[in-house]
């Protein structure tokens, strides 16, 4: 569980206003998004990267977060080339079958995945500097809808549940060699996972009637922010103007 938390929060990074963060996050995020090369997404993933070093993320952690997204990037780069463009870069004959992979395919998928990886980076720099906490009472002083809030915070709360769920029945699994062969460790985890969409539906249904029992009206109380730090709002400002520069020039 302690993986996903943001429990690395007593750094430089932690005592910054997490509403200047979220401005220059989703500033930056769009930025990349939007970004047509591959050299900026890179070095705003490469900053982001040595912005979590320096703030004393272990690697383990840093890995886990980025394994996903990396397999994802990937897998496009792989489906771009080979399955995209016009111009071939090269053909390799493999049991009489040709495999031809295209040079702007590549391209595109570089471009793709280079957001991509930009994109979590930015993500997941937010999550380690950050309490979740925090980053609610951000999103509500945005007057981001209520309703938005109140799921993410009860989605959030539940997914440490069903991995801990998860974690159970694995292990109740495992020692029934329920993973000794393939074929059994399929099956296996064909179980687990009907077993917990089966528990997050009942614990959706348990939720919803406890929150209503107790006087739910649609809104759940968050924190009040403080005011703005001049000196924050400042750098906050002129890095955001720094990145559209060198976005413009990239």
């Amino acid at each position: 569980m302690h993986l996903f938390d943001e429990h690395y929060n007593n750094n430089l990074l932690a005592r910054v206003d997490v509403r200047i963060k979220l401005i220059i996050i989703f500033s930056l995020l769009i930025m990349v998004l939007c970004c047509n090369g591959i050299i900026f997404p890179l070095f705003i993933a490469m900053l982001c990267i040595g912005l979590c070093k320096f703030i004393e993320i272990p690697l383990r952690v840093m890995l886990i977060r980025f394994s996903e997204p990396l397999f994802i990037a990937a897998m496009l780069l792989f489906l771009k080339l080979f399955f995209t463009g016009q111009e071939p870069l090269f053909c390799v004959s493999i049991a009489g079958i040709d495999i031809i992979g295209y040079k702007d395919g590549l391209m595109e998928g570089i471009r793709l995945s280079s957001r991509i990886i930009g994109a979590v980076s930015l993500i997941a720099l937010a999550g380690f500097s950050s309490p979740f906490t925090d980053i609610i009472t951000g999103l509500s002083w945005f007057k981001i809808p209520s309703q938005f809030v109140d799921l993410l915070m009860i989605t959030y709360r539940y997914i440490f549940v069903l991995f801990e769920d998860a974690g159970v029945i694995y292990n109740a699994q495992k020692n029934r060699l329920g993973y000794s062969s393939i074929r059994s460790g399929l099956s296996s985890f064909g179980t687990l996972s009907g077993e917990l969409i089966i528990r997050a539906f009942d614990r959706s249904q348990t939720t919803t009637q406890a929150m209503f029992q107790r006087g739910y009206t649609g809104n759940m109380p968050v924190g009040h922010s403080a005011s703005f730090k001049k000196n924050e709002a400042v750098i906050a400002v002129v890095i955001i103007v720094a990145a559209g520069v060198l976005w413009k020039i990239m």
